[in-house]
C-alpha cells in the first residue's frame, strides 16, 4: 500500500502544515499542495476538497488572507498569504505538535 493511501492526516494536521507552508511567501492552492507534497518526499498527498476546505477555514480565522491573481500558467487563481494572527497560530500550533510527536515517540520506543 503507497504511503499516500495508509497516512491519513490527522484531525487539525492540514491546518498547520499550510501554515506553516505559507510562512514561505504567498502561494495559491495548487502550490501549497505541490509544496507538502515534495517537501514530505511523497508521504503526503493532499486532495484538493481538505486543502480548500483548510484555506478557507483559515481564511475565516483571519489566519491567512486571500486575493485573485495569475498562476505561473497564466489562470486565475486565489493567492494565500500568512496574517500576523497566522503567525501567532503557527508558533502555538508548532510547538503543541512537537510536544505531540515527542510524547508519541517515547510510546514508539522500546521500553529502557
Amino acid at each position: 500500500m503507497p504511503a499516500t493511501k495508509a497516512l491519513d492526516l490527522l484531525q487539525g494536521t492540514l491546518d498547520v502544515l499550510v501554515l506553516r507552508t505559507l510562512a514561505w511567501g504567498p502561494m495559491h492552492g495548487y502550490a501549497v499542495s505541490r509544496w507538502i507534497h515534495q517537501r514530505t518526499d511523497g508521504v503526503l498527498e493532499i486532495e484538493d476538497a481538505p486543502l480548500y476546505k483548510a484555506l478557507h477555514r483559515l481564511e475565516r480565522a483571519g489566519h491567512v488572507a486571500g486575493e485573485w491573481g495569475l498562476s505561473e500558467n497564466n489562470r486565475r487563481a486565489r493567492y494565500y498569504k500568512l496574517t500576523a494572527a497566522g503567525r501567532r497560530a503557527l508558533a502555538s500550533e508548532s510547538n503543541a505538535w512537537r510536544q505531540y510527536a515527542a510524547a508519541v515517540f517515547k510510546v514508539l520506543e522500546p521500553a529502557p
